[in-house]
Formats: structure tokens, C-alpha cells, sequence
């Protein structure tokens, strides 16, 4: 007995205090409630923010440009078509007129669904939601924004009118293509007001906000019909609209604007690439950039893209179809300075600089001579430029490359001058000797990002590239290895002045320091007619143009001319060629990335010293025959020549000397001279 009134004693204190701790935690959260109603109330109506497009300004803090938005055209609801208003009710909260901001109808129901599929399936959000969240609040994913979007929902439902909530939903969504409000989405979309849609183009619009850029009609019109279609049939299931109204209005023909012409702005390729990182690597929303007040610096030097641009409209005439594209960057830090993705932004606004990959020829044998530096050669190597039939794969495949115009040396040449001429027959010679992976890991390490295969044609750049990536791998060369992470933005702030990002470059050393130097110094010799031999150096045309010393190689192929090339202050790709492949068959036409890059590369480096580069200290320069590769003697003329210490050549010649290399002693008389010696 004594057990069984204590249990029950226990019981009751139990419940006791359950209900009084319920009773002041309900009554608490009652209270709560009511304070937040209260407060939503005494905030009284919303005030409509005006559009604030974000503006983007150049390394020095110039107004280049902005976030092109159209004016949002604030119309009554009274002046939109019935259709328009039917449409979107329908899709996105056919229960509007009898909920209060929340419909937990639909809440329960999509809660469910999620539940079910393991995953966030269903959307609950009302018409005064999605306009508490479009006006004021960001999309970041985060319980305070929620909190507040919340609140500013009970606020529009405690002072505005269903009839005003719906009115300023569709004043202020996007709708694609800088239309915010129905206004200017009628007016982009078929050029009429928002007064005079039919069924039909109501039911299209209604169903682009989902997803502006996969449903407008201008971009996806598939797309656009099937979402029209499940617009229509909820209108059907809602009552709006009888079956056969809706789909005669499906079959009705649409007839959409025409699309705006472009208007012309300071570096248009360029700011098109800002905005691609603004909504891509940064993640900032359309709405953010649309009207959030940001400010975006960037890495452009005013000047430098002038100068891209004007020499780009110097060279080539006007009346030519061939297209082009350069990027210019800043090595050591990897910002971009000047960017033209083609010829005439107004009739092709395909930015060829990042979009477009083409083969780069013999703008990619840098990367090749690095790897060969790496494993044993020197720029005093010495092997035959002959016609010769290569196989690979074990002996079941054969390449058969050819030097440019059919010219050969028919007797050994330096590595040295190999370069400077840019014998395809040395490269490929070189590309097998010391293994095709290696070329694929040195591109690798420089930045090239493209998908690259090792086979002998490698040597001779026959794998697509882009010429933002080429710019990106001349920089690591330029860097002495250290490689560098293009970029556009140096800062974004809101409207407020605060830091939503901030660029810190970022140096990676991925390549040896003394070996890059030493490239970098023999690239200069495409513009030295020093190195002149069974015929001249490929940057003859425009060495006489040239005040400054420069590293740079050019590139062609029948359908691509290329040149690249840097200090250790500015690094310049140019590509030249047709979008659909054609031929670069005349002169003109294959001198003009010369041109281009020569005159811009002067440009841009007026000012500066001569000669910026700076030897390593594990490198040193000697005198050297580049014929020979012998150390310069009596009657044979020398060329400064840097090699790193220890592999610089010790014999000298005369001008007895043959043009052969003799036996050296036994000791160096490894795998790479028997290999070179298989390959004479």
C-alpha cells in the first residue's frame, strides 16, 4: 500500500509540473507571437527599395561599367493583363486570397513530399514571401535570413492589402534579361506592354521566374513551350481556364522581340568575363547585382585594353572575316590587364579569349623545352633537323612531322637555335627522347587545364587550347615557375562599404627556377638574327619593331596563328583565326598575331626598363657558337647564352670546328646519348 500511494504521489507531482511548465511555455510562445505581430504592425508599410546596379571600375578606380538591368517600370495591377495575374497565381500560389502570408496547407504538403523523395522536392513559399525575399533580403542560406523573411512577410500581411502584395510581387520579379516586373518582361519579351498580353504570352512569362535563364523563350524555346504547358494545365486544375482555352492558347504562335542590339562599352569581353566569376566562382544572385548597390573593382588597365583594342583595329581590315582574341596578364600576381575576346563586340559577343579553345602549334613547344631541360638537355643539345619518320606505341604507329615550308638543316642544330626556328623535327626528336608524359606534366604544372593527350603531334601543340590558359602558362614561365591563378575582381563591396570579397593573389612554385630562367632567356631568341640558320628566326618580322627584350614564341597551324610571349613584368597571348576553321592562307593573314602582339607588347611596356629580367643565382651565362654549342673562340661568333651551373659547355670552338658535336668522354655516354646519337 505504503509502494502504491507513493507511485500515485509521484505521478501527480509529475503531471503537476508538467502542465505548469507547458502552460508557461506555450504561453511564452504565445506571447512571442503576438509580439512579433505586434511589432510587424507598429512597423507599419514597406518602403520599395529603388534598383541599384552594380557598378565595376578598373584597377585605378575608373567607372567602366555596370550590371546591365532594365528600368523596372512599376505599373498598377489594374493596368496588367487578367491572363498575366491569373497565370501566376496559379504557379506559384493558386491559395494566395485565402492564406495569410504562410499556407501551411501547402507547407504540410510539401513536407511530406520531401520526405518521401529523401530530398527538398516541393517549394512552400507564398506570393508575400517570395516578394519579403525579392525586395530586401540576399539568398544566403542561413536561419537570420529566414527569421527576417518571416517577419517582413507578417509585415506586408498586417499593412498591405492582397490586392497591393500582389500588385509589387509583379512589379519586382525577375523575369530574364534585366527584366524586373512584368512591365519590362512583356516589353523584352514581345514588345508590347503588360496591359495587352494574351493567354498565351501570360502563360509563357508566368512560368520563366522558376528559371530565368533555362525557360526564356529567347534563350531555350523548347524549354519555354514544355514550362508554357505546365503553366496552362495548372491554370485548368485551379479553374481558371477550361481545357480546350488552354490549349488553344498553347498552340497559339508566339511572336518574341527581336533581340536588343548590344551597346557599345569599355572592354565588353572583359566585363562579360566579370560578371561570368561574379555569378560563378562568387556566387552573387542576379537580384544581388541587379539592385543590392555593389561596387566591383577590377584587375583592368585602362590603357593597356585601349591599346589591345586599337592595334586589333589597326591591323586587321575591316571588311576581313578572320576573328582574334588576346589576354594580357599580370605575372606576378595573375590579374588580368587588357582582354579582347573578338574583333566587334556588336556583331559577335562570343568572348574567343576564354570560351574558344583552338591548337596552339608552336606557341606550346616552351612547355616542351622546360621538360627537356629537366631530363638532361641543354641549349647547347645538338641534334639532327632532318625528314624523318618517327614510330611509337611499340612500333605499331608512325608520325612523319615537317619543318615549315619544307626546310631542313640536314645536320645537327642546338636546342638553342632549334627554338628560335622553331624546327618541328628537333621537337619531336626531343618530345620522344625523354618521354611523351613529360610535356603533358610540365603543361600540367605551367596551368594548362585542357584535356592533353601524349603523342608525338603534342610537340607540335596539335591539342586545343585557350588562349587564357596559353597566358596562364607564360606566366609561370615568366614567374621563374611560380604559377599564378587568373582573375578579373580585386574587391566587391555593398552599398554600404563593407567587404563581401577580397582578392589575395596567390603563388604556387610548381617549376624549377633556375630552368625557367633559362627558357625565358632562350625564347629570346626568335628575335635575334643571331640564330638565324637554314632560315630565320621567327620573330623576324616584328624584331625590329621591338625596344624591349621579350621571351615570346609563335604558333600556326593551317587554321591558327599564335603568338605569346613576356617579361618578368607582362605576359601577352594573341590567337588569329576563323570560328569555323577556314584556312589562314595569305600573308597578311599570318603575319597579323605578330602585329598585333608586337605593337601591343610595346604598348603597354613604354616606360619600363629595357630589360626587366633578373638571372637566378643558380644560373650562369657564357658566350656560346649557337651553331655549335660550343663556347665561343677565335672566328666563331658568340651569343650570350644563360645554362644552369654545371651543364654549361666547357670546349671551345674555332672556326675549323665542324658543325658536329664530337664523342664526349665515356663517362657522359648514358641512355641520352645513345638515344640522340640512334636519332641523328
Amino acid at each position: 500500500m505504503y509502494h502504491s500511494a507513493h507511485a500515485r504521489n509521484r505521478k501527480r507531482f509529475f503531471f503537476f509540473w508538467l502542465t505548469r511548465i507547458s502552460a508557461v511555455f506555450f504561453g511564452s510562445l504565445l506571447l512571442f507571437i503576438c509580439a512579433i505581430f505586434l511589432a510587424a504592425k507598429l512597423a507599419g508599410p514597406m518602403d520599395i527599395p529603388d534598383a541599384r546596379p552594380a557598378l565595376f571600375y578598373d584597377s585605378r578606380g575608373k567607372l567602366i561599367g555596370k550590371w546591365e538591368t532594365k528600368s523596372q517600370q512599376w505599373v498598377a495591377i489594374n493596368h496588367m493583363a487578367p491572363s498575366i495575374k491569373l497565370a501566376t497565381l496559379a504557379i506559384e500560389d493558386r491559395r494566395f486570397f485565402q492564406h495569410h502570408g504562410f499556407d501551411l496547407r501547402r507547407i504540410a504538403g510539401s513536407a511530406i513530399a520531401d520526405l518521401r523523395s529523401f530530398s527538398k522536392a516541393e517549394g512552400a513559399s507564398t506570393i508575400t514571401m517570395q516578394y519579403a525575399k525579392n525586395l530586401f533580403l540576399t539568398n544566403d542560406k542561413t536561419w537570420m535570413r529566414k527569421a527576417t523573411e518571416v517577419f517582413y512577410t507578417i509585415r506586408l500581411e498586417m499593412n498591405e492589402s492582397k490586392k497591393d502584395i500582389l500588385e509589387g510581387y509583379l512589379n519586382t520579379i525577375y523575369y530574364g534579361h534585366g527584366a524586373y516586373g512584368i512591365e519590362a518582361a512583356a516589353k523584352t519579351y514581345f514588345n508590347k506592354d503588360a496591359d495587352d498580353l494574351t493567354l498565351a504570352e501570360s502563360s509563357m512569362l508566368a512560368g520563366i521566374p522558376n528559371g530565368p535563364s533555362i525557360y526564356s523563350p529567347l534563350l531555350n524555346y523548347n524549354e519555354a513551350k514544355k514550362r508554357q504547358r505546365v503553366v496552362l494545365d495548372t491554370m485548368v486544375a485551379s479553374g481558371f481556364l477550361t481545357k480546350s482555352r488552354a490549349d488553344a492558347a498553347y498552340r497559339e504562335p508566339l511572336a518574341l522581340a527581336h533581340k536588343e542590339k548590344t551597346v557599345q562599352r569599355t572592354a565588353p569581353y572583359f566585363q562579360d568575363a566579370v560578371r561570368q566569376e561574379l555569378t560563378g566562382r562568387l556566387h552573387l544572385t542576379a537580384k544581388e547585382l541587379e539592385s543590392g548597390g555593389l561596387k566591383v573593382y577590377t584587375t583592368l588597365d585602362a590603357e593597356s585594353q585601349q591599346a589591345a583594342e586599337y592595334w586589333v583595329q589597326k591591323t586587321i581590315p575591316a571588311n576581313s572575316k578572320i576573328q582574334t582574341a588576346l589576354v594580357a596578364i599580370d605575372p606576378k600576381t595573375g590579374g588580368v590587364v587588357a582582354m579582347v575576346g573578338g574583333r566587334n563586340y556588336q556583331s559577335s559577343t562570343f568572348n574567343r579569349a576564354v570560351s574558344a579553345k583552338r591548337a596552339p602549334g608552336s606557341a606550346f613547344k616552351p612547355f616542351l623545352y622546360y621538360a627537356a631541360l629537366r631530363n638532361g638537355f641543354t641549349p647547347a643539345t645538338q641534334l639532327k633537323s632532318t625528314p624523318t619518320v618517327f614510330t611509337f606505341d611499340d612500333g605499331k604507329k608512325t608520325y612523319t612531322p615537317n619543318n615549315f615550308g619544307g626546310y631542313y638543316a640536314d645536320k645537327p642544330i642546338t636546342m638553342e637555335q632549334a627554338l628560335a626556328l622553331s624546327d618541328n623535327i628537333f621537337a619531336v626528336k626531343t618530345h620522344l627522347a625523354i618521354g611523351m608524359d613529360k610535356l603533358v606534366n610540365a603543361a600540367r604544372e605551367a596551368g594548362i587545364t585542357s584535356p592533353l593527350a601524349p603523342v608525338p603531334s603534342l610537340a607540335l601543340g596539335s591539342e586545343p587550347v585557350s588562349v587564357l590558359e596559353m597566358a596562364r602558362g607564360y606566366a609561370t614561365l615568366a614567374n621563374e615557375g611560380e604559377r599564378v591563378q587568373p582573375d578579373l575582381i580585386t574587391k566587391v563591396t555593398d552599398q554600404a562599404g563593407h567587404v563581401l570579397y577580397e582578392w589575395s593573389p596567390q603563388k604556387k612554385q610548381v617549376m624549377n627556377k633556375d630552368a625557367s630562367f633559362v627558357l625565358s632567356q632562350m625564347m629570346t631568341g626568335i628575335f635575334d638574327k643571331r640564330l638565324d640558320g637554314y632560315t630565320k628566326v621567327t620573330g623576324a618580322q616584328v624584331s625590329e619593331r621591338l625596344t624591349h627584350k621579350i621571351a615570346a614564341k609563335t604558333g600556326s597551324t593551317p587554321t591558327d596563328s599564335w603568338m605569346s610571349g613576356f617579361t618578368p613584368d607582362l605576359v601577352a597571348t594573341v590567337w588569329v583565326g576563323y570560328d569555323k576553321g577556314e584556312t589562314i592562307s595569305t600573308f597578311p593573314e599570318t603575319g597579323y598575331a605578330k602585329d598585333i602582339w608586337s605593337h601591343f607588347m610595346e604598348s603597354a611596356l613604354d616606360g619600363m626598363p629595357e630589360n626587366q629580367f633578373k638571372p637566378p643565382e643558380g644560373v650562369i651565362s657564357v658566350s656560346m657558337d649557337p651553331k655549335t654549342g660550343l663556347l665561343a673562340g677565335n672566328g666563331c661568333p658568340g651569343r650570350p647564352t644563360y645554362f644552369v651551373k654545371g651543364t654549361q659547355p666547357t670546349a671551345y670552338c674555332s672556326e675549323t670546328t665542324e658543325n658536329t658535336v664530337k664523342p664526349k668522354k665515356a663517362e657522359n655516354k648514358g641512355f641520352f646519348y645513345r638515344l640522340f646519337h640512334w636519332f641523328r
